[in-house]
């Protein structure tokens, strides 16, 4: 691959903000994949979780997204680059720190930690990003760090299938080894890359701004669906199912081949029918998904759907370049705060009170979320064939 031999040249020219975007993209699978990856069972095998358990540990792990807004407070004192390194460095520690804590109480303090970090973390990726990237080329790359973390996924799921099904290393070991070896990998970056500039300097306060708003509003949805996905999806198969963790790690490492294989295909297609017509695909797909989540009573059938489910995360990325290119340049840092916030507004209320709807009805939380899905679909049809700043929305334009 050509990013594999731009990071091997000796030339000082490999530390690019590219390659950084790359390097960091590796890093974060490797904590966050693992702990994600592992949850449900080790819930449910060591701390005893119920559904109302679950949906309030995830409840607490996204209110530091609900926060994420803050990020543009503290950039007064630190620079993006530097704060992104010390949010890296707090979810590779709350990882390696998971599975020493097996209880609702030390969870949801591990779980809080490696959440700040990781939110913190991909408001400033989003942010940074979209001002190192151009427009022409940021649907292809970021396709293609989809692309790369997929692959850094695969190896971690790999790794993680060695260790539980062969060396049967209890879960604490393994959190410890993935966290230490993120934690390892960002002491590295944090010494050998060199501090990138923006070319447009950023906004140090919140920006709200009404011409944003179908941004704001597909953000806010996205977030939502999103829950269904990470909460219960994954749950559904534990709980339902009687998936093993050897068994989810294998369906993650399934995911992530098929992200690896056509991520970046998924950015180039973005750039080629536009962020309307890909956004249009993604939710009639979704609801298709969520209809047969509620009524699926095959674990074969339920993995096929968990697989195609996740696949359509790539297509969601239309919804940033959507937005690179209906904004301010000097707004990115500042809107990637606000956007992060709004996602999780709906990611704070989803899992703990969906939590409850589930111990009544595991199928009605999957029907709710097609109709979610049906609200999206709404809004982009909204979306202009060619998006710009003046051009945001083609009807009911507040600006």
């Amino acid at each position: 691959m050509d990013w594999m031999n731009k990071l091997n040249t000796n030339s000082k020219d490999w530390r690019t903000p590219q390659n950084f975007l790359v390097i960091i993209s590796i890093i974060v699978p490797i904590a966050f994949s693992s702990w994600m990856a592992l949850l449900n069972n080790f819930v449910v095998e060591r701390a005893n979780f119920d559904g109302s358990d679950i949906g309030l540990l995830q409840s607490v792990r996204e209110i530091p997204g609900f926060l994420a807004f803050t990020a543009v407070f503290v950039l007064v004192f630190i620079r993006e680059q530097r704060f992104m390194i010390l949010a890296l460095l707090m979810l590779c520690l709350g990882t390696a720190l998971t599975g020493f804590f097996p209880s609702v109480m030390g969870l949801l303090m591990t779980t809080f930690l490696m959440s700040v970090g990781f939110h913190y973390f991909e408001t400033l990726k989003q942010s940074l990003s979209l001002q190192w990237l151009s427009k022409d080329e940021a649907p292809e790359m970021l396709g293609k760090l989809i692309s790369i973390g997929a692959l850094a996924s695969l190896l971690t799921y790999g790794a993680l299938w060695v260790m539980l099904e062969l060396l049967h290393l209890d879960f604490k070991w393994v959190y410890l080894i993935c966290g230490g070896i993120g934690l390892v990998l960002v002491a590295i970056i944090a010494f050998t890359f060199p501090q990138f500039e923006s070319h447009t300097p950023q906004n140090k306060k919140l920006v709200l701004r009404k011409r944003y708003w179908l941004y704001y509003a597909l953000t806010f949805m996205s977030g939502a669906r999103r829950q269904i996905f990470t909460v219960f999806a994954g749950f559904l198969m534990v709980e339902k199912f009687g998936y093993s963790a050897g068994d989810i790690t294998l369906l993650f490492l399934i995911n992530y081949l098929f992200n690896f294989l056509f991520a970046k295909k998924i950015g180039k297609f973005i750039g080629v029918v536009g962020e309307r017509k890909a956004l249009m695909f993604e939710y009639v797909g979704l609801i298709f998904v969520f209809v047969s989540y509620g009524l699926v009573t095959s674990a074969e059938w339920a993995a096929a759907l968990y697989v195609i489910d996740h696949l359509f995360f790539a297509l969601a990325l239309a919804i940033k370049t959507y937005f690179q290119k209906i904004a301010d340049p000097a707004d990115m840092a500042s809107t990637a705060g606000v956007s992060f916030t709004i996602n999780h507004i709906a990611a704070v209320v989803i899992p703990v009170t969906f939590g409850v709807i589930w111990l009544v009805s595991p199928s009605a939380v999957f029907f709710i979320g097609a109709a979610m899905a049906g609200v999206s679909l709404l809004l982009s049809l909204n979306i202009p064939k060619k998006p710009s700043e003046g051009n945001e929305v083609r009807v009911l334009s507040w600006r």
